[in-house]
């Protein structure tokens, strides 16, 4: 192959690393004179530097190019999705140019750079070896892929249904590959290719996707090669680590030529145990049973074990659905039991059922003094582990054996403390209770120095609270840090510590560097704790890396899938790209796990209005929220879409159902009564009423800016308000120093959010010119400036009829 233009320094020994590479080449070159191909080239390079993927690997320098004579090879080194994505993108790019026919080929594999004579970088290996196999397959406007990375995709949903088994062919040297055809929308070629009618193919039954080692490369090799590429990628690799351990079983039915939905077969659920105690208030203790259980379970790295959010949604269900319920949780065996806790006895009783086939595998009670409650849970975990033959490290045996406390009191508080901390997903519920929380964290912790997982979540709740706004203080954060510190002293190799470390950093400081690399080390111990791809996947999002963050909430979803929070975020971010279709499918989605859900029904409403600049469904769903339940109406009644209605009625009903006290922003700082009292009155002409709300907005945000002076969210709601209050020098500075403070490149999340609020005070100040500049600036990048809350919201009245603006609006219209 040919260099890329890059120096190369020469590396000792054989450095290896994982890429995910995409291989194209021109169909006919051969056959074209030289100024045709030199003119084919020129544009094809045209089209694939201009594709989103190839333009953000090489920005975050994770992309290595080299020309190949009629094409080339891109190597990508963050996500197997990196190269699939480019070459959608570049085959859509390709349509309606009829004189460029090219293949491509993608595959995941070891390589290693190579200085070539010319002193600049190559790459050999078995990587480019088997992607070479891949490409040679296809024909013109094929996207093959090695099953190997068929797999890797096949794990999320949005794959699944357009990869189409080929079976396995044989190519050079007598070997056999096992390929994937990718089409969808009309991208692709969805023809069988010509070599695969004319060779024998192999199809393997009741498998959906099987791995294949490259040739002439050792399996003792490719271990090692992936340990180096581990740790020389990151964390991103370390996502598909379970890949191969895993024995696959065949599950719900998919259409012919897609790949099929995979369980595990060591996969299992721990559902909540009966409470068969006399005293009813035992209850948190069953639950304490039941989730030890689980979290013992789930440090099996061999075993898919299924998070607490999504089992406890079935609690309270009269008569269980077994195999529907394991249909449901994407598992194939069960585990049920109850518990029931008599002075200082207690009793445990537990089963193991094969959800396809309602067998029971094992069924055990126990009747032990109440103090060996931790070792019961500890038996049962590790019997249930036995009978799915899932491999136990040393080190996972012993973190299954230690009891998580020896106060059975403490413990109690910290069960009561986590089921706080489960319902705290929105500004409303987390004001309340994020302090209870804490209260009885401290109570726990008091009783019992040493009770790791209660410092743990001590930690969080302190950071949370700093984070939502509600004490976003110094004082705070440093009991956030005592906390974990204090964890991380009791055992400093504990998952759960540096988790709580992560979220630390997270929280408090916006350091997603420090807070990703320590979610990678408590991944080492917690293999099945969806948090960890959750948190993993907030990150990506705050960093701009999209795709990556819809990836990893996805994989999240596969651990825990009934998470109503986590499938909001991943709406949320489809929200944010625009991807209207997509959001709409997550709430649809969600319905189906919670019928009848307040907040997912008016979210979906939402997504119309953002899309069509449709109202009605909005009003529609609000009305009869509010008639079913009026209790809800601060809960789903939002002032920005109450002022799209663009009625007095609607901003006089969003003021009265908006909470006196505020409500924290997407941008992470409290927005008083008084602002909203400030827009209406503005929207409305009342001059003096608007001045006087924004001097009473003004006053509260300051008292924030008193403790915290580089605030960047409060810095820019003051711009906004002095913006109202017709400052204009003083907001533009507010808004430009926030801007300065949290900068998109930053927090693609806030720093974008503060970057609407400085189009808005060079609306509300007259700038024309700017705020257009600075709309158009938000729209390059993912954002909720949508189409609809641009034609609908009072904020942009004065930029209406202005070309630039207009033409802005049009741009985002639905098509």
């Amino acid at each position: 192959m040919n260099a890329q233009d890059t120096s190369a320094e020469p590396t000792p020994d054989l450095q290896l690393e994982i890429a995910h590479l995409l291989l194209i080449d021109v169909v006919g070159y051969s056959k074209l004179l030289v100024n045709e191909q030199i003119e084919v080239l020129q544009k094809l390079n045209q089209i694939v530097r201009a594709t989103e993927r190839f333009r953000a690997a090489e920005a975050s320098d994770k992309l290595i190019r080299v020309p190949t004579g009629d094409g080339m090879a891109l190597l990508f080194f963050r996500s197997p999705e990196e190269p699939v994505r480019c070459a959608l993108e570049i085959s859509r790019a390709l349509q309606g140019q009829s004189q460029i026919q090219v293949r491509m080929g993608v595959h995941s594999g070891p390589v290693n750079r190579v200085p070539d004579v010319n002193d600049k970088t190559n790459v050999a290996g078995s990587g480019i070896n088997v992607a070479q196999r891949v490409l040679d397959c296809g024909d013109a406007g094929h996207i093959l892929l090695s099953a190997h990375i068929a797999e890797d995709l096949a794990q999320y949903q949005h794959w699944q249904r357009h990869l189409h088994d080929l079976g396995e062919c044989e190519v050079k040297h007598g070997r056999r590959l096992h390929l994937f055809n990718l089409y969808k929308d009309n991208v692709g070629n969805p023809q069988v290719p010509e070599k695969l009618k004319g060779r024998k193919r192999w199809r393997q039954e009741g498998v959906a996707v099987r791995p294949i080692s490259g040739p002439g490369w050792p399996k003792v090799a490719l271990t090692v090669a992936l340990v180096v590429a581990t740790i020389a990628v990151g964390i991103s690799s370390l996502i598909f680590s379970h890949r191969a351990s895993r024995k696959i079983i065949s599950t719900a039915a998919e259409p012919t030529g897609s790949v099929a939905v995979p369980i595990p077969e060591k996969s299992v659920a721990v559902l909540p145990f009966e409470n068969l105690s006399d005293e009813k208030e035992n209850a948190y203790f069953a639950d304490g049973v039941q989730d030890e259980i689980l979290t013992d379970l789930a440090k099996v790295a061999d075993l898919k074990v299924i998070s607490r959010t999504s089992v406890m949604q079935y609690k309270n269900v009269v008569k269980r659905n077994l195999r529907e319920i394991a249909q449901q949780l994407g598992v194939a065996h069960v585990l049920e039991g109850s518990v029931q806790r008599t002075g200082n006895r207690v009793r445990v009783s537990a089963q193991l059922i094969d959800a396809r086939t309602d067998m029971h595998l094992w069924a055990e009670r126990y009747d032990r003094d109440l103090a060996d409650v931790f070792a019961i849970q500890s038996e049962i975990a590790k019997t249930i582990a036995d009978h799915l033959q899932a491999k136990i490290s040393p080190s996972e045996k012993a973190a299954i054996e230690k009891a998580p406390t020896t106060d059975l009191a403490a413990f109690d508080l910290y069960e009561r403390a986590k089921a706080l901390w489960a319902d705290v997903t929105d500004p409303l519920h987390a004001k309340e209770k994020l302090p209870q929380a804490a209260q009885l964290l401290d109570e726990a912790v008091a009783r019992d120095a040493q009770f790791l997982l209660a410092w743990c979540l001590l930690s969080r709740v302190h950071g949370a609270l700093y984070w939502t706004g509600h004490d976003r203080t110094q004082p705070r954060l440093d009991l956030a840090n005592v906390a974990v510190q204090t964890a991380l002293r009791l055992q400093p190799e504990a998952g759960e510590a540096h988790r709580a470390l992560a979220t630390y950093y997270y929280y408090g400081f916006r350091d997603y560097a420090r807070a990703r690399s320590e979610l990678a080390v408590a991944r080492g111990t917690l293999p099945n704790d969806a948090e960890i791809f959750l948190y993993t996947g907030l990150i990506d999002r705050r960093e701009g890396h999209w795709d990556d963050s819809t990836r990893n909430l996805e994989r999240a979803l596969e651990l825990d899938p009934r998470n109503l929070f986590t499938l909001q975020q991943l709406a949320l971010s489809y929200l944010t790209q625009h991807r209207y279709q997509d959001a709409i499918r997550i709430d649809d989605r969600t319905l189906t796990i919670v019928p009848g859900d307040p907040l997912t029904r008016i979210t979906r409403a939402v997504v119309i209005l953002h899309w069509k600049a449709d109202i009605k469904p909005y009003q529609a769903t609000l009305a009869t929220l509010v008639a079913e339940d009026p209790r809800i109406a601060p809960d789903v009644d939002y002032p920005d879409y109450a002022l799209c209605e663009r009625t007095a009625a609607a901003a006089a009903r969003a003021l009265a159902n908006y909470p006196r006290d505020g409500v924290t922003t997407e941008y992470g700082v409290n927005c008083p009564h008084a602002y909203w009292e400030g827009v209406v009155a503005r929207w409305e002409g009342d001059s003096a009423k608007a001045q006087a709300a924004f001097i009473a907005a003004r006053s509260q945000v300051e008292k924030l800016l008193a403790k915290q002076p580089d605030f960047a969210a409060a810095i820019s709601l003051l711009g906004v308000i002095d913006a109202g209050l017709g400052r204009k020098e003083q907001a533009l500075q507010e808004g430009r120093r926030a801007c300065e403070l949290l900068p998109t490149s930053k927090d693609a999340i806030s720093g974008v959010a503060l970057a609407v609020n400085l189009a808005q005070i060079y609306a509300w100040t007259d700038d024309k010119d700017r705020a257009i500049e600075q709309i158009a600036a938000v729209e390059r990048v993912p954002n909720q400036l949508s189409y609809g809350f641009l034609k609908l919201h009072p904020y942009w009245d004065s930029l209406r009829g202005d070309p630039r603006f207009e033409k802005i609006v049009a741009s985002l219209a639905p098509k």
